[in-house]
């Protein structure tokens, strides 16, 4: 199982299925609030299961935000994230960027830090949830 590398375009169901399955019905993130605008002009990363079903996703914009990682909560404690969030930076690395950054729910730092990514700034709410920003220098 490894992600695939895609565009919005491309797997447009596929990863609109696990954000809203994570996001907006496991979560209440507002519908409005998940699907911002910014899909098409992003990249986007997609696991897909032994029976090519979407288990999770994520997608980075041209300036290094990454974002929007979700899993399928039957699908967590296996990997996936991580298997995500190395594409990713990897991605990031070949891009030349000098830095990825993201805005990680509270939940959720010690798995980015897990990665390298440091905290910054102070906590604030997000979709009624509180995040922390963290960066990465690549």
């Amino acid at each position: 199982m490894s992600p695939i590398c895609t565009e919005w375009s491309s797997h447009k169901a596929a990863l609109s299925a696990v954000r809203i399955a994570v996001f907006v019905e496991e979560q209440a993130v507002p519908m409005v609030l998940e699907f911002d605008g910014l899909d098409a002009k992003a990249v986007h990363w997609l696991v897909l299961d032994n029976q090519q079903r979407p288990i999770g996703c994520a997608r980075m914009l041209s300036d290094g935000h990454f974002g929007r990682m979700a899993v399928l909560q039957a699908n967590r404690k296996q990997g996936v994230g991580r298997l995500i969030m190395l594409a990713a930076i990897e991605h990031a690395r070949q891009a030349r960027h000098r830095h990825v950054f993201l805005h990680a729910q509270l939940t959720a730092r010690a798995f980015y830090q897990g990665l390298g990514f440091k905290c910054y700034g102070e906590e604030f709410m997000d979709a009624d949830m509180p995040h922390i920003a963290m960066r990465l220098a690549l």
